[in-house]
């Protein structure tokens, strides 16, 4: 079995307690993939001091040479696309179908990241005096803590560390417990690409030992995490009262509306998409099905006539629709739901159960289920499982179904599906989400634009798009008189002001 390492102050390394945890693919416990790094905070002091001096280093790099160094790594990613796709697989368990997906939205980031290097623009204005200038620039914080979750394990690290480098800032990266090999060989593209090694340190290991400390460390001004809402408020006590910045992005419990008028087959492979795709673990994933009266009996047989066809297995294998979720506390999790919407009196219609099969006994593997007549205010309908379960609610009208979808804590995604232009864009104006598609799954987002959430999901900031690029950095302003004289700004001197 091969014993990976962390990689801090420039060096591939063991960690300071000796200690190790195993790497085992979902799919099958049998096929352990390495041993990882427990890290403690003796290993964060270390990447802390390596991680300033790379922050002087790397700040003072034009930004459009960092920009070139991301471009680079989007080259390397785009060679090695199918290499990482099948690592990521056996890692965490979705298909390769969007593992390869997971890639391209690195590959994306990774060039759009690159043209930001040019453009972290700040703004001249006029000054309120003569031979002044006034004008603002955007410049780097510090050393970033970035911790991230299991699910795209590709994809979420480089919209979180793409963009805090382009702004001239170092990294400390946490990835989920569940997929360091990803983790590794993306860092190992950095050091591929040209970024200075004591810009970027890894560290695996347990999120509440090492993420902690991360979030603790008095020398991290600045911290994206990206998890459960419970664990990111314990993030935003501890930063608020370190007067830390931070980005939050947390739960969802996302729901699919679909009208009368909406085209049925669309919206069936939306659902099934959005459902079930990732086996339900995704931030954005359709936990919520609303549909209109008139078309629920006809959408819910077609719904289930497909997702029973649907074929569990190992992801890296032809023909495989829904790979296994990530571990067995997660199976766990799902079951427990299983016994709760029973217990609510929601009519469970398929699935409910592990998946059957002497091929699927050695993973995680869950049937894609389906709950009908669940009621808005359930648990079922309001809590969020990160699993294959879909919770189908009937409502009269669009404005019910505006008002289900927003009766949640959460507020990442929304999708409705709908031939009225005036409906579609009341859905885009009403709906209390972070994103809305219309005719489209609730999940899909694009590299380019701003993703996040509103309520219980987020706390403000956006990851992707230009946005983040705002969050990564701050704004400095600067003042520049050569008038060879002192002039008080804001004193009353404004030719016309009364004597």
């Amino acid at each position: 079995m091969k014993t990976f390492r962390n990689f801090v102050a420039g060096e591939w390394v063991a960690p300071a307690s000796g200690e190790y945890f195993d790497n085992v693919n979902p799919a099958d416990r049998n096929d352990t993939i390495g041993r990882f790094p427990l890290s403690n905070s003796e290993d964060l002091e270390r990447a802390v001091v390596s991680a300033q001096r790379g922050f002087e280093l790397w700040k003072r790099t034009p930004a459009p040479e960092r920009g070139d160094v991301l471009r680079h790594v989007g080259d390397i990613m785009t060679r090695r696309k199918e290499e990482l796709a099948d690592l990521m697989t056996r890692e965490m368990g979705k298909p390769l179908t969007e593992t390869r997906g997971d890639v391209q939205e690195g590959i994306d980031t990774a060039y759009y990241a690159a043209s930001e290097g040019r453009r972290l623009f700040g703004k001249t204005v006029p000054s309120e005096m003569r031979n002044k200038w006034a004008m603002s620039y955007r410049r780097p914080i510090g050393v970033a803590g970035i911790i991230t979750p299991f699910n795209f394990p590709m994809a979420i690290p480089t919209w979180k560390m793409f963009p805090a480098l382009v702004c001239g800032n170092s990294c400390i990266f946490k990835p989920a417990e569940d997929v360091p090999h990803t983790a590794t060989a993306l860092v190992e593209i950095f050091l591929e690409a040209g970024l200075p090694p004591e810009v970027i340190q890894l560290l695996h290991g347990a999120g509440e030992v090492v993420g902690k400390a991360i979030v603790e460390h008095p020398s991290i001004p600045l911290i994206s995490f990206t998890g459960s809402t419970e664990t990111g408020s314990q993030v935003g006590a501890t930063c608020g009262r370190m007067h830390k910045r931070l980005s939050l992005e947390m739960g969802g419990k996302n729901a699919q509306i679909v009208l009368d008028d909406a085209d049925l087959d669309l919206a069936i492979e939306g659902v099934l998409w959005g459902a079930f795709g990732t086996t339900g673990q995704r931030c954005t994933a359709t936990s919520r099905l609303i549909l209109q009266s008139r078309i629920h009996d006809q959408f819910l047989g077609m719904l289930l006539d497909r997702a029973r066809a649907m074929k569990l297995g190992d992801g890296r294998k032809k023909g495989t629709d829904v790979g296994p979720l990530i571990n067995e506390a997660a199976l766990r999790k799902v079951e427990n739901y299983i016994d709760i919407g029973q217990a609510e009196g929601a009519d469970l219609l398929c699935g409910g159960r592990r998946g059957q099969g002497r091929d699927l006994e050695a993973g995680y593997f869950y049937e894609p289920t389906i709950f009908a007549r669940v009621e808005a205010g359930s648990r079922l309908e309001q809590e969020e499982i990160f699993g294959p379960v879909l919770s189908v609610v009937r409502v009269q009208t669009a404005a019910e179904a505006f008002a289900v979808n927003n009766g949640v804590k959460y507020g990442l995604s929304s999708s409705v599906y709908t031939r009225d232009v005036q409906v579609a864009f009341q859905a885009l104006q009403d709906l209390d989400n972070g994103i809305t598609y219309i005719n489209a799954p609730t999940i899909g987002a694009e590299a380019h634009l701003p993703f996040g959430g509103v309520k219980q999901t987020g706390n403000g900031h956006r990851e992707g798009g230009w946005e983040v690029y705002e969050f990564y950095s701050e704004t400095k302003v600067g003042y520049v008189d050569f008038s060879g004289t002192l002039q008080r700004a804001q004193i009353d001197n404004y030719q016309g002001s009364a004597d």
